[in-house]
């Protein structure tokens, strides 16, 4: 098999990244600069795993550890802005093709060709390499060599980062020069190796394989001293450093170099390749691996982490389990049969492969004792010697293997139970189970190492499809032909079936079946194939068909779930049970790979189970849909009380929404940092629970949901989000002529196009709020959206009207005694006394409004007025003031995790230093200032932006001043 072509070499044009040495970025060829260390080691940890989301946590943890700093999230906001220009070198110059880095909750998302990712070519390379006859394979792993240009990652100063990847793929550097030079001695090149491996046994003493293949070398180049020698040597060293011997294999080759055995001198394969054990009878070596699986793709870190496990192996002769578990066409079996076939040769007295049926669709699962009848028949055990106890029968078994080196394949297992029996008591052999459940009393009792495996990336998938189907489709239609990819949601079994409708209408195009498979009622339907019975909803029944009716009634009801991630305390709302109960539920479906628990606490499933799923629901629920419309109410009516639950600890609710009483669990929040967690989490949950409201026509469940987003908005303003659900929920509040709600609505689109910089569009929003306010008797929201108008009116220049506005608004409150509210309209009347010059009047109702947003603990608020009060200070020269005021603001909106008031702050603090013309100083402020306000999609990026083109001695009091909204 020839090598890929986009593996044979470097990209020639676009980017490329290194790795395996210092980190680099080149664009056609050129270096790129690249900014600090911790910068560095981002954007390295978002390539270590390309087309993958690398979680905000992640990040944190791999640059600062267990203590970070308490901007860690507004720091690397900074280095995720700096890295998308790093792919758009030119300004105006951006192009398609060039890798992107997008948002993707909970974190980042890289999309880029793993090609060209020297690490990800180089693991390519070696994986493609078992398959190669040897001067291919030698050429092969040359070329993955060259990779290397130097000690990985040497410039990147994160100790965790280098803990986690420096070995991985130092390792991978020494398993490609082994098996090139495994290769090398198959063809006979002894000679050539000599030298080269002399050095190498010198600077890795204790590598027993290298120390093997130098022996063999001496000894076929006529150095039978010489080969002698490296044995007693590592020996010694090993009895001094480690206290053990050398293990078998090489035990082994050193008994056949004292006896001459004539099958050393022969270089090929079979007998280079591996080192089989000293014995005057010749077993009988099965070979019963099903054939390699044709065009597969991907799948290079779960090969690289048997191939570890293969490594260990090699170094404390143990026996090894490993337990490839997923869910149900996932590509558990074509990963173990393609890796197993790539490692054969290592295994010199054979391989028994056994289908156990664990989850076959008509045949009940095999019994230990029928696998170890037909194990003992390819072993040469006659019938008639076969014990018919069981314990015999495994006795006999485990002896045949005694001082053997086998694989054993045992592909669809059922349970631990069905395996256990199987399982060699000897070292040296391998056993590879693969099982749509977890096996965890695999792992427990019998020390099985477990390899979950999760859809295909975007990449793969497409590779995939290429090779399963109609080649250079995606070349031809590749917008399509990723979106094929994604609808089959990574899943091989589903790419393989639509790689076949392709290739058995070449002229059909691929975006004809992608237009098909958007429906999600015909989605599993067109994964099926015609005339067999081969299709991702038989695969899926297997395993339903396995569960508890209880597990199986929970799994329905997740069909119903409109977000993607679920968390227990929503699915005990969903069946309408307790969140412990619930809990224990999904834990048995993550048991059988139905639902997967990405963070603790947290559960996901495929989006080909979820669509599986609700026809499952749908199919079981009566003609009314009664019992799906009661678990769906109830699960909006959970998110409506851990909303309200959560928004309280942000800042003080500015309406009469209350869900405390409702029967649902709430999360256990107890603070501000937890709340903000969980709406970080829930955040794409809730968007979809509240489109999910409006379609179903429950609008006011709809605006209610709306409503409670408010608070966490005002903190971390997505604006798109923003104007999108309260649209919506717009929308719903008129449907049901609900005024409360359509002030509230129109409130809040008036408060995101304010503060994204449209005060006309604003303004609008906010005249409608009031005209409809003056309809209701409540008094307060009236005063409330002329607070508002004074805000959209301030900002347009109309400083007369906007202070009649908030003069009328005080004089409410006060009449009230509402304080809180009171501090908005105080905040604003300042906003208009600053800008007529005012300034001392300003400063003292700004005094008054931090005084009440302290008595409320508002902190985003006050962390504004603070900001306020800084700028007011700059006005008056009051520098000194000035620093305190903008140093307490950046606290304060740390603590409450407001992205947008920190960057204020920053930038204030930038003036200051400027003033005092620390330049230096003033600019990193500004700098920061505008990282995190371009990555926020503000509008205000403009002023830090404007700063820095002036320079520091050209700085002057900023005239875009705060108001606040509702």
């Amino acid at each position: 098999m020839p090598p890929h072509d986009n593996l044979a070499e470097h990209p020639k044009s676009g980017y490329e990244f290194g790795l395996l040495g210092p980190l680099e970025v080149r664009h056609d060829g050129r270096l790129q600069p690249l900014g600090n260390s911790a910068m560095r080691s981002a954007l390295a940890c978002l390539l270590l795993e390309p087309n993958q989301v690398v979680s905000m946590d992640r990040l944190i943890d791999t640059l600062w550890g267990e203590q970070p700093p308490p901007t860690a999230r507004t720091i690397i906001h900074g280095y995720v802005s700096r890295i998308r220009k790093l792919f758009t070198p030119e300004a105006g110059t951006a192009d398609p093709e060039n890798p992107a880095l997008v948002t993707r909750a909970p974190g980042y998302l890289l999309q880029v060709d793993s090609d060209r990712i020297d690490a990800h070519r180089a693991r390519a390379l070696v994986n493609q390499a078992g398959n190669l006859e040897p001067r291919e394979r030698s050429r092969t792993l040359a070329r993955a060599l060259t990779l290397w240009r130097g000690p990985v990652l040497s410039d990147i100063s994160s100790e965790r980062l280098h803990r986690m990847v420096a070995p991985n793929l130092d390792e991978l550097r020494m398993v490609a020069l082994e098996e090139r030079i495994e290769a090398d001695l198959e063809l006979g090149e002894h000679h050539g190796v000599v030298v080269e491996l002399s050095e190498l046994v010198e600077q890795y003493p204790l590598r027993e394989r290298l120390t093997g293949q130098l022996m063999l070398a001496y000894y076929r180049s006529g150095q039978r001293a010489r080969a002698q020698s490296c044995y007693h040597t590592l020996r010694e060293l090993l009895a001094d450093e480690l206290g053990i011997d050398p293990g078998p294999e090489l035990r082994s080759l050193y008994e056949r170099l004292l006896r001459d055995d004539e099958t050393l001198a022969a270089p090929n394969r079979a007998v280079a390749g591996s080192i089989t054990p000293a014995s005057d009878v010749t077993p009988i070596q099965p070979a019963e691996l099903p054939p390699p699986v044709a065009g597969f793709v991907g799948r290079a870190t779960e090969s690289a982490a048997l191939d570890r496990m293969l490594s260990e192996q090699d170094s404390d002769s143990a026996s090894v389990l490993a337990a490839i578990t997923g869910t149900a066409g996932i590509g558990k079996s074509a990963l173990a049969v393609t890796w197993a076939h790539r490692v054969a040769h290592r295994f010199p007295d054979g391989q028994l492969y056994a289908s156990l049926r664990g989850f076959d669709y008509e045949r009940s699962p095999l019994s230990p004792g029928e696998v170890l009848t037909g194990f003992l028949k390819s072993l040469g055990i006659a019938d008639d010697a076969i014990p018919i106890d069981l314990n015999e029968r495994v006795a006999l078994y485990r002896s045949q293997l005694a001082r053997r080196r086998v694989l054993i394949l045992l592909d669809d297992a059922r349970d631990a139970d069905q395996v256990r029996p199987l399982l060699p008591s000897s070292d040296g052999s391998l056993v590879l189970v693969t099982s749509r459940k977890r096996l965890d009393g695999l792992v427990v009792r019998s020390g099985a190492r477990a390899l979950p495996l999760e859809s295909l990336p975007t990449t793969a998938a497409v590779e995939l499809l290429d090779r399963a189907g109609v080649p250079g489709r995606s070349r031809s239609e590749p917008q399509a032909a990723r979106k094929l990819a994604d609808l089959c949601g990574g899943l091989p079994l589903a790419l393989r079936i639509a790689a076949a409708r392709l290739a058995a209408n070449p002229g059909r195009a691929v975006d004809d079946l992608v237009g098909e498979l958007t429906d999600e009622h015909n989605r599993l339907t067109g994964l099926d194939i015609d005339d067999t019975d081969i299709s991702v909803r038989r695969a899926f029944d297997i395993s339903y068909r396995n569960l508890h009716p209880s597990q199986a009634w929970t799994f329905r009801l997740l069909g119903l779930v409109p977000g993607h991630t679920f968390t227990a305390h929503a699915v005990a709302a969903l069946c309408g049970t307790d969140s412990e109960t619930a809990r224990r539920r999904l834990r048995a479906l993550t048991l059988a790979h139905l639902v997967s628990e990405p963070r603790p606490d947290r559960f996901a499933m495929h989006d080909l189970l979820r669509v599986y799923a609700r026809e499952l629901v749908f199919a079981a629920t009566d003609e009314t849909g009664e019992e799906s419309e009661t678990a769906l109410r109830g699960l909006l009516e959970h998110y409506l009380t851990a909303a309200d639950h959560a928004r309280r600890f942000l800042r003080p609710p500015r309406d009469e929404l209350d869900f405390s009483a409702t029967e649902w669990e709430v999360p256990d929040i107890t603070g501000r940092a937890e709340a903000l967690e969980w709406f970080d989490a829930e955040w794409p949950n809730l968007v979809t629970a509240i489109d999910t409201a409006a379609d179903r026509r429950w609008h006011r469940m709809a605006w209610w949901l709306v409503r409670l987003q408010f608070n966490y908005l005002m903190v971390r303003c997505p604006w798109e989000e923003w104007v999108t659900i309260y649209t919506r929920g717009l929308e719903s509040a008129r449907h049901i002529g609900d005024d409360t709600g359509t002030v509230l609505m129109l409130a809040g689109l008036g408060v995101v196009h304010s503060r994204s910089g449209s005060p006309e569009v604003a303004l609008k929003y906010y005249a409608e709020s009031q005209r409809v306010a003056t309809k209701l008797s409540e008094r307060g929201e009236l005063a409330m959206t002329q607070v508002n108008m004074a805000s959209a009116l301030f900002r347009l220049g109309r400083y007369s009207e906007a202070r009649q506005h908030c003069e009328d608004a005080l004089r409410t409150y006060r009449s009230l005694g509402d304080r809180y509210r009171e501090a908005g309209a105080l905040n604003n009347l300042a906003q208009v006394e600053q800008v007529i010059g005012n300034r001392a009047e300003a400063l003292a109702y700004l005094h008054e409004a931090e005084k009440r947003y302290r008595e409320a603990d508002d902190l985003e608020i006050l962390a504004m007025v603070l900001n306020n009060c800084g700028e007011v200070s700059v006005e008056l020269d009051r520098i000194d003031s000035a620093r305190r005021y903008y140093g307490e603001a950046l606290e304060v909106a740390q603590r409450c995790g407001s992205t947008m008031r920190q960057a204020a702050a920053y930038l204030g603090l930038g003036d200051v230093a400027s003033l005092r013309e620390d330049h230096q100083v003033a600019r990193r402020r500004w700098e920061t200032a505008l990282s995190i306000f371009e990555s926020g999609g503000s509008p205000r990026a403009a002023e830090p932006r404007e700063r820095l083109r002036l320079g520091a001695a050209a700085t002057e009091a900023p005239e875009v001043r705060r108001c606040s909204g509702v």
